[in-house]
């Protein structure tokens, strides 16, 4: 895959910076489907959906224990956009990680944004 070349950049705060990571292009995500990319030492699984947003989480599986989420099915329970995991199917909502399936587990989610078509992963969402 060849991607642009770019240093990290950082999105616009009145906080300190956040260091953003460029993954891949936009175009190298299928529609509904998702890729994995080593950010900071994360496996984090990035997500594009029908209606043109871009979603980050980690590729954990916390229910069978594998990184795998970057290959589940994405889809939506109404409103909510989702990817359910390829071992056992349970459903993460893909804006805050919660399992749709069991309300005490959840997966933990990153900031994301699409940059001159270039997909950029940023900080933990909910980290300082």
């Amino acid at each position: 895959m060849t991607v642009p070349s770019a240093a990290p950049s950082t999105a616009p705060s009145t906080a300190e910076p956040a260091t953003y990571t460029l993954v891949c292009r936009l175009e190298d995500i299928e529609v509904e489907g998702g890729v994995c990319a080593l950010v900071d030492g994360e496996a984090i699984a990035i997500f594009r959906t029908h209606d043109g947003n871009t979603y980050a989480m980690s590729n954990h599986d916390p229910c069978s224990r594998a990184s795998v989420l970057s290959r589940g099915i994405v889809g939506t329970r109404g409103e909510v956009p989702f990817v359910a995991s390829p071992m056992h199917k349970q459903a993460f909502d893909l804006r805050t990680g919660q399992c749709l399936d069991d309300a005490a587990v959840r997966v933990p989610t990153y900031n994301v944004q699409v940059t001159r078509g270039g997909v950029l992963v940023g900080p933990r969402k909910g980290s300082p």
